[in-house]
């Protein structure tokens, strides 16, 4: 070859010796490249579309998650979870109401409220910061949690240093606050990220970086700080498994090399690892969970890890609650300590005083609160999402549910109503279409304002899950299996609404024994079956209050005592509820410079609602008309009509409202 452009190939004959081995070794190869640049995994099928090779990361993601887990050897262990929070329509008023939240009292190691940090500053302008996510579509949430995280005095620079790395891997610089928090057994760290990039665009990161990456980037620095685990520690963790009551490591192992009739045996691969299944089947054996069947042979429950779960998640409930006891200063025995289970067929309600509130998952937006009942004993409650409102007499919550509220919890069923039958009866007999008129027609006993009551049911239905449709005609479409979507809608319900709080008095016990209104106390004295009440715990308290009242009661000539007993006349309820309705109004009257007119049974309210009002009876909705105003009942959905003409009817202590004044205009109670 006289110069590089003289160069001819000659094709010879193709060798068979040791080119199998060769093209073994060429797969390999560009099996590493394309994980390197985040290709396609090689058991797809070729044009098979994965997902992977989408967003930021992708190729770093692929990279890290073919390690098979940095902890596999000895590093150290994080969790990490992390999610994608749509912003669209009310996720900007929630995102502003999760970083509040996640900023709230009792979260450091002193005990007192977070504050937000970010790249540069320990304390960061949380609104600032949620003003600039007005307009995104998404952006990402992150739980850090070292499993060595107490031994770092502060968390800020390992998160500072993540981040970084992060960015790094990303390629963008990243708008991200954190918070730090010290109230569980493990520190841990949540950071928001926005989902913009530095150039404005929408940040996408690759699925691989957002399950495995980040993890092992963590897991990196706590390594570098800590050093990796040593042989000794390793062990340590393991002993201590074998009586903890959970799902552990020896337990995955164990289910792992149980045969088909989960038959395990102790032999291990090691005395080490013989002792530690000797020892952990003998735990199993004692809840219950393993059967002996001699010569080292365990049979294990066919429920084992779900059991297992469970009693880890009982166990953190139990701890939570001694936490707030301990908080609150608070004596309660472990007989008198119980979980509030609505799922179970016998679920009764439970009426009590709120003593906390919590997060039970704080990645996932799970609260929990922790009420005293009526019946002495302390219950923990998980009651799911937090919905919109929280009023007396409504059953929608809210984030602020104060300490010393006496509430009423019953539990959820996921049942089809009766106003869902007749949805699918008249739609049938009308085409598949739900109207008033259809209504009428159908059933010519029903009257309007009970049709009317269906045509709630079907926005609310259409708004939450989009289960039907509404024309421009104000028609309803309704699919032929709209029963079967009713009930696979309520039954998704139960895990994020697994119970249903009522309000029942906003002011705790014991302001409610000489305060001139209707109170919780009163309904119960008077009610033909008061709860049940335990002479222990809140029940004790209850019962002191409702002496003290009927003194009051008495006193002010709203009741009378003969022979040892105390006779409630028919209209106190009423007379209590007006006296303070009337003092409240007059103060209103002051301050809107406009008279106040009572709303009296049977009369038709009309106006423009402007706010609500909180009292000891009860909240009252503030109508606003050209020449007064007055105060009716409130109904949380009227909530969603402020500053908007509502029309309504005045019926025994309730109203029965309607959005404007058409006939086809839909209503709401």
């Amino acid at each position: 070859m006289a110069d590089d452009d003289s160069f001819e190939p000659r094709l010879g004959r193709q060798r068979q010796q040791g080119g199998k081995r060769a093209r073994r070794y060429l797969g390999r190869v560009l099996a590493a490249a394309n994980l390197a640049r985040g290709g396609a995994a090689s058991g797809l099928a070729r044009g098979s579309f994965s997902g992977t090779r989408i967003g930021r990361g992708a190729g770093v993601g692929r990279l890290l998650a073919s390690r098979g887990g940095h902890a596999a050897s000895n590093g150290r262990r994080v969790i990490v979870k992390a999610s994608i929070v749509k912003l669209a329509g009310k996720g900007v008023s929630a995102a502003a109401a999760h970083l509040r939240y996640l900023q709230r009292d009792g979260t450091t190691r002193e005990g007192e409220r977070s504050t937000l940090y970010g790249r540069d500053s320990d304390i960061v302008d949380g609104k600032a910061f949620g003003e600039r996510d007005v307009g995104d579509r998404h952006q990402f949430r992150f739980i850090v949690s070292p499993e060595d995280g107490d031994q770092y005095e502060d968390l800020k620079p390992l998160t500072r240093r993540l981040m970084d790395r992060m960015e790094e891997d990303l390629g963008t610089r990243l708008d991200w606050v954190a918070v730090d928090h010290f109230n569980t057994g493990h520190p841990h760290t949540h950071i928001v990220v926005r989902g913009r990039d530095d150039r404005g665009a929408d940040l996408v990161i690759a699925r691989d970086y957002m399950t495995t990456g980040i993890r092992e980037r963590a897991a990196e620095l706590v390594d570098l700080d800590l050093g990796p685990r040593t042989d000794r520690e390793i062990a340590q963790a393991l002993r201590a498994e074998v009586e903890q009551e959970r799902l552990t490591s020896i337990d995955r192992a164990l289910l792992k090399g149980a045969d088909a009739e989960r038959v395990v045996a102790i032999n291990g691969s090691d005395a080490f690892d013989q002792s530690l299944r000797a020892g952990r089947l003998a735990k199993l054996s004692r809840l219950g969970l393993a059967d002996p069947l001699g010569a080292g042979r365990f049979r294990l429950a066919p429920d084992l890890a779900e059991t297992l779960r469970a009693l880890g998640e009982r166990g953190d409930i139990i701890r939570t609650m001694q936490r707030e006891f301990s908080r609150s200063a608070i004596v309660r025995a472990q007989a008198d300590q119980a979980i509030y289970n609505p799922a179970a067929p016998d679920a009764r309600p439970l009426v009590g005083r709120v003593l906390a509130r919590g997060l039970a998952d704080e990645h996932d937006d799970r609260h929990y609160v922790i009420v005293d009942g009526v019946d002495g004993r302390s219950h923990y409650v998980a009651i799911g999402k937090p919905a919109l409102s929280f009023a007396e007499g409504g059953t929608e919550t809210d984030v602020s549910l104060p300490p010393g509220a006496i509430v009423r919890i019953d539990p959820v069923r996921p049942t089809v109503r009766e106003v869902d039958r007749t949805v699918a009866a008249v739609a049938g007999a009308s085409g598949g279409r739900y109207d008033v008129d259809a209504h009428l027609r159908y059933d010519p006993t029903a009257t309007q304002a009970f049709a009317e009551t269906h045509v709630r049911r079907l926005e609310a239905m259409r708004r939450i899950s989009g289960i039907v449709e509404r024309e421009p005609s104000g028609r309803w479409i309704v699919a032929p299996d709209h029963l079967e979507r009713v009930a696979a809608h309520e039954t998704a319900r139960l895990r994020d609404r697994p119970v249903a709080i009522t309000m029942l008095s906003a002011q705790p016990l014991d302001k409610l024994a000489d305060v001139d209104a209707a109170t919780w106390i009163d309904r119960e004295l008077v009610s033909a079956t008061p709860e049940p009440v335990r002479d222990a715990g809140f029940g004790h308290d209850l019962r002191d209050a409702q002496a003290r009242r009927r003194q009051w009661l008495v006193a002010q000539g709203l009741a009378e005592e003969t022979g040892g007993s105390t006779t409630f006349p028919n209209g106190m309820i009423a007379a209590l509820q007006r006296r303070e309705l009337l003092r409240v109004a007059g103060q209103l009257a002051d301050e809107l410079k406009m008279p106040f007119r009572e709303a009296v049974e049977g009369a038709r309210i009309e106006g423009v609602y402007r706010r609500s009002i909180d009292l000891v009876s009860g909240r009252f909705a503030l109508v606003e008309r050209s020449r007064d105003f007055t105060l009716v009942p409130w109904r949380p959905a009227l909530e969603r009509q402020v500053g908007k003409s509502v029309s309504g009817l005045m019926r025994g202590d309730g109203i029965s409202w309607s959005i404007g004044r058409g006939r086809s205009g839909p209503s709401i109670s």
